[in-house]
């Protein structure tokens, strides 16, 4: 029996897994990934219904993974993890134990970690825009999507600050501004400004707003204060909606090129080092600055 013939009445297999995810507010990312791994678990099926299957063909899938698709340990995990949220959450049926499964070996590497003089010619080699969220993410220790995610609100000069709003596990945080960037932001965000006020006087500028803040202030997403720091070059349609352009997304899913190149270049970088940017972050005199003057500066003493 195919997916087709299982309860036509019903909103299809694809729209309840989106549904249920919408419901407990997770990302859109987590919402692509398990959707793409529950439509690859049913072709991998012959598109056969997941409620007419169990944890035999999810064992297979797995070991599949593993055996032919040569995944990292983390990609099978994951996919394991849409799978049980699909059969607990969506189906509402009880999987079993999920044994035997071939997994995905994990490999056992060092680190590897930038030194001070290392970061700093990648600072000194990167300009504008690239170097302001390059220099956020070292002396701020910000997360790329926490960078690219910043808005304007969540900017504070005075004393010099960031807040992270819904990190890492969905939790607000404050971070350091360095006094070296203060001067590069405010001049950044005066030419955003301008790109708003002209995306505001041609009807548009419409940011997206979190959870309901849309329906509770309706004139938010125009205002100022709501908009990304890094906006992407073109106005972007709502992946969720499919709503008309209105507003600038964050430039990390920016449909430009230029979006895509800037978000690329810092990818890249950090897959370069995963953790760098954090370890010197924690380890050098600059965090022994900011304990004792709360405030920052980029250079350190060291390198």
């Amino acid at each position: 029996m195919n997916v087709a013939q299982v309860n036509a009445a019903e909103p299809k297999l694809l729209d309840r897994v989106r549904r249920e995810i919408r419901t407990r507010h997770l990302s859109l990312r987590t919402e692509e990934a398990y959707v793409g791994w529950v439509r690859r678990f049913i072709l991998f099926h012959g598109k056969r219904h997941p409620a007419q299957m169990g944890g035999a063909e999810v064992r297979a899938f797995l070991t599949h993974l593993a055996v032919d698709g040569k995944v990292a340990a983390s990609t099978q995990n994951q996919a394991l993890s849409a799978l049980l949220f699909l059969y607990r959450h969506v189906l509402e049926q009880e999987l079993g134990t999920v044994e035997d499964v071939v997994r995905a070996r994990r490999p056992t590497r060092l680190p590897t970690v930038f030194t001070q003089a290392e970061v700093n010619r990648v600072l000194e080699a990167m300009q504008g825009t690239r170097a302001l969220m390059a220099g956020l993410l070292y002396g701020s220790g910000l997360r790329l999507l926490e960078c690219l995610r910043l808005r304007v609100k969540d900017v504070q000069m005075d004393p010099p600050q960031l807040t992270v709003r819904d990190g890492k596990g969905q939790k607000d945080r404050v971070a350091i501004l360095p006094l070296k960037l203060r001067e590069p932001l405010r001049l950044h965000l005066k030419t955003v400004r301008k790109l708003h006020e002209a995306d505001v006087s041609a009807g548009f500028g419409d940011v997206y707003l979190p959870g309901a803040l849309a329906r509770k202030y309706p004139s938010a997403g125009t205002s100022w204060a709501w908009q990304y720091v890094f906006p992407a070059p073109t106005r972007s349609v709502d992946p969720r909606s499919g709503k008309e352009p209105a507003g600038r997304d964050g430039v990390e899913s920016g449909g430009g090129s230029r979006g895509a190149s800037l978000s690329a270049t810092m990818q890249r970088l950090l897959d370069r080092a995963k953790h760098y940017w954090e370890t010197l972050y924690v380890s050098s005199d600059l965090r022994c600055c900011c304990r004792t003057s709360g405030t920052c500066c980029l250079h350190t003493s060291r390198g």
